[in-house]
């Protein structure tokens, strides 16, 4: 075990193990950091500086980690606190919009599982020393690398712990042999249907404005199909408009964000709106017009579309969302566990780091884990 010994200076934390942690209260400040290294889209300044320009019912923490001896930034942290039931937590940038959450990894980074345990031990510490009382730290939905190279907060936890997981495609370079291999999926029919159409085509744009009109249409369809389904949206509130809108304003001519469509002279048919980082593609919301429209599947067709342009442009990982509709088994998606972490940070955080613990581990049993979920009641989220 490593032993810790924190002295605060100026918001930063130094300790004997060799790791320095600057804790950073304005993502302005802390975005220049790092900006060469390892991160999912999730990590992406695109991504990040939206998410905390949009959501100020919360405050920034960004924890800098460096090598104490040479100076050099090791791996950023985004996150922030907030009071839940009196609680003060700590947690990822997120509130439900990222698919996945980790640290952003400096390029000549150790990743020994020395190097990788120190790193999670010396966060608990430093978030302990300081003077803001914080009670629980919750790292959820963490994958177990970043860009090939291992998570070192994970390590505090039990990989696949989460509730939740990705759904990841790999098409390889032979685009018509992946659609042979899901071709019970009828696409290229749903395609000569949606052709029979005046004025039928996919589109991919790259201009903000026409973007920011898809997604106006993406709101309206999504808002009318959960309220069908009798569950709540709020993707097209105040907040998270302004996010999605902000990530595709910055990010949609250089191909971060990717909003594309169905159209023909009758209107939009469906959309879709996902995130691209290198040869990995993120789909994020899929929208589409209704039962009018069911006999070419246009929700699915937007997606396979949106694979095959894609594609073409060399991306070779499709990652279909968190969550796990039938769907995404249809498309070849393998499920690709992340994880949580919880620790408490005071006596206070001590019942909801059991809490999360016990739901963790009952993750692995679906029935005692629903017995449980009734038994406990909500708890503080």
């Amino acid at each position: 075990m490593t032993v810790l010994s924190v002295e605060q200076f100026d918001g930063r934390v130094s300790s004997t193990s060799g790791i320095a942690i600057d804790f950073v209260r304005d993502w302005g400040q802390a975005a220049s950091r790092l900006n060469v290294g390892y991160r999912t889209a999730f990590q992406h300044g695109y991504w990040l500086g939206a998410w905390y320009q949009a959501f100020h019912d919360v405050a920034p923490l960004i924890a800098v980690i460096s090598d104490v001896t040479t100076g050099k930034d090791i791996a950023m942290v985004p996150m922030i606190s907030h009071i839940r039931r009196g609680i003060r937590i700590v947690e990822f940038a997120d509130l439900g919009v990222s698919d996945n959450n980790a640290p952003i990894l400096a390029r000549d980074a150790a990743s020994d599982a020395w190097a990788t345990n120190a790193i999670g031990k010396a966060l608990v510490e430093a978030l302990r020393a300081l003077p803001d009382g914080f009670d629980l730290l919750r790292l959820r939905k963490m994958p177990v690398e970043v860009s090939g190279k291992p998570n070192p907060l994970v390590s505090m936890g039990r990989i696949g712990s989460s509730s939740l997981n990705g759904n990841l495609v790999l098409t390889g370079d032979d685009y018509r042999a992946y659609q042979a291999s899901i071709k019970r999926m009828q696409m290229p029919r749903s395609w000569r249907v949606f052709t029979r159409h005046a004025g039928a085509r996919f589109e991919m744009t790259t201009d903000v404005a026409r973007a920011h009109e898809l997604m106006d249409v993406m709101d309206v369809q999504q808002q009318a199909r959960m309220r069908k389904l009798g569950s709540p949206f709020v993707l097209n509130d105040k907040t998270h408009a302004r996010f999605y809108r902000d990530v595709v304003r910055q990010g949609i001519a250089e191909g971060y964000a990717v909003v594309s469509a169905l159209v023909c002279d009758e209107g939009i048919v469906a959309t879709a709106l996902g995130v691209r980082h290198g040869a990995t593609y993120y789909l994020l919301r899929i929208s589409h017009g209704g039962d009018s429209w069911s006999s070419c599947s246009p929700g699915l067709l937007v997606a396979e579309r949106t694979l095959a342009a894609l594609h073409a442009e060399g991306v070779r990982r499709f990652d279909l969302s968190i969550g796990n509709q039938g769907y995404k088994r249809r498309f070849g998606a393998e499920r690709v566990p992340l994880t949580d972490v919880s620790v408490a940070l005071s006596w206070r955080g001590l019942p909801y780091a059991w809490r999360d613990h016990a739901a963790q581990g009952l993750r692995r049993h679906p029935r005692l884990a629903a017995l449980a979920a009734r038994a406990m009641g909500k708890g503080t989220r």
